[in-house]
């Protein structure tokens, strides 16, 4: 094999690669199922959940839920995996949405699709706050 011929055969199987790879994110190969029949409480003493004490600080849960809080008593519940390709989101409270790392799209703070390729909205989760219990559910 020559250059040329080796030359054209490593820019045949790199043009294959990224074929594949700009069709399987065009579409939604993996759309994560959200956390259902949620109701769970969190108590903001412990030291697990202490990022959710200050205003923009948030919380992935292993339920698969991110709560993040937007004011002094008010806190934004979504599940947190991006409905593109299963990426964890990113709770941004200075621009008020969510954010995912991976593709760039972004969601409003009650879930929807602001910005793709993410073409699904997030599911969203009540909130009510007493005293130090957060308590979030369906």
């Amino acid at each position: 094999m020559d250059r040329k011929e080796f030359l054209l055969t490593i820019g045949k199987g790199a043009a294959v690669a990224g074929l594949v790879y700009c069709v399987g994110c065009s579409q939604n190969s993996y759309i994560p199922t959200a956390p259902s029949n949620v109701d769970f409480t969190l108590d903001l003493t412990q030291p697990g959940n202490q990022s959710l004490n200050s205003i923009g600080g948030s919380l992935v849960t292993a339920d698969g839920i991110i709560i993040g809080r937007t004011g002094s008593a008010s806190f934004v519940a979504v599940s947190s995996a991006c409905t593109h390709q299963g990426t964890t989101i990113q709770f941004q409270n200075n621009n008020n949405r969510f954010y995912c790392p991976n593709h760039g799209s972004t969601f409003a703070l009650d879930g929807n699709v602001t910005n793709g390729p993410a073409t699904q909205a997030l599911s969203k989760y009540n909130t009510s706050f007493n005293g130090n219990s957060l308590r979030i559910y369906s």
